[in-house]
């Protein structure tokens, strides 16, 4: 099975559709995602997917706002969570 392109059109229709405080989790995806409010929670399982979604969740109205690296060896989670702005309110750039 092929998996098409991703572009930025997706994020739009994906966003119409999560939900709050929902686990977007699943036993075939790639990483796990989880929103409460205006937070979103992803959880990578490998460090090569932490910068494609980097690439993909940073826009106007979404920014990296924590990091973390979880457990270590084979077990090892990087834990990105990202704020979305959707009211026009958005931080002080430094």
């Amino acid at each position: 099975m092929s998996k098409r392109p991703l572009d930025d059109s997706d994020n739009e229709i994906q966003s119409q559709y999560m939900k709050d405080n929902v686990v977007y989790n699943h036993y075939d995806n790639e990483v796990m995602i989880k929103t409460n409010g205006d937070y979103i929670y992803i959880i990578c399982k490998e460090e090569d997917q932490v910068q494609p979604v980097l690439d993909r969740m940073n826009t106007d109205t979404c920014i990296l706002s924590d990091y973390e690296e979880w457990d270590e060896g084979d077990d090892m989670k990087w834990i990105l969570t990202f704020k979305v702005f959707d009211d026009g309110r958005f931080p002080e750039k430094n």
